[in-house]
């Protein structure tokens, strides 16, 4: 069937304003929407600007706004955004980081705040030439954090950043939880003095539009309402 794109384009050496422009496109049902781009791209526009690398929902590249909901191309089929022959499907970049080129956006301040919070395994005990042992229960405690791919999507999503720029933002809390809640990891200090900041933790005010934007069905909100108790709990 065929459906009609409307692709957000900007080219800051042409352009003043983004813009939208149309495309139709023989696509199948069950194909991805990064099927139907890659069509775009290779027989009707070449200068089409978007970030893709594995298509298949691991590499977090290919995230943008379609129809009004972040995700991943790739992890997004046809069928999920236009159900009959000519309908319309709107594609824009995601949103709170500055447009580079049509789809393509400059995350530099969502990387600077995802490594504000030491996204790494800080410990006071070497382990003594031995393992770091953990139990099965003591990983599931974050284990679903692990899944997250950096494709910014929740970032994208949350309507906190709408008002206040400067909030850190879901996939950073995210993160610093995943240490925070992991049984070898000493790093909670370090991370609270950004966490606990009126820019840290908690301005999130519980719209859940982070985790129903995530591709990897982490449960985010859940996980930054942990972080609010663990900072609570340490004041204590």
């Amino acid at each position: 069937m065929n459906i009609i794109l409307r692709i957000q384009r900007f080219n800051p050496d042409t352009d003043k304003a983004p813009h939208f422009q149309e495309f139709t496109v023989d696509v199948d049902p069950n194909e991805r929407l990064l099927d139907a781009l890659m069509k775009v791209k290779q027989f009707q526009d070449g200068s089409l600007g978007f970030r893709k690398s594995c298509a298949h929902g691991v590499c977090g590249s290919d995230g943008m706004r379609i129809n009004g909901q972040d995700g991943l191309a790739c992890k997004t089929l046809v069928k999920d955004v236009a159900e009959k022959e000519g309908e319309v499907v709107t594609v824009e970049p995601l949103a709170h980081m500055p447009v580079q080129r049509d789809l393509i956006v400059d995350q530099q301040v969502f990387f600077e705040k995802y490594k504000s919070v030491k996204p790494f395994l800080i410990s006071d005990d070497f382990g003594q030439g031995k393992e770091r042992l953990q139990s099965q229960e003591e990983r599931m405690v974050f284990d679903d954090t692990t899944n997250c791919i950096l494709c910014a999507s929740c970032y994208s999503a949350c309507p906190v950043l709408d008002e206040q720029p400067e909030f850190i933002g879901p996939a950073a809390i995210v993160q610093a939880y995943r240490f925070l809640a992991d049984s070898r990891d000493t790093g909670g200090a370090e991370r609270f003095q950004v966490l606990d900041t009126p820019e840290g933790v908690w301005p999130c005010q519980n719209h859940f539009k982070c985790t129903k934007a995530c591709p990897r069905s982490i449960m985010i909100t859940k996980r930054i309402n942990q972080t609010k108790q663990m900072i609570k709990k340490d004041r204590e």
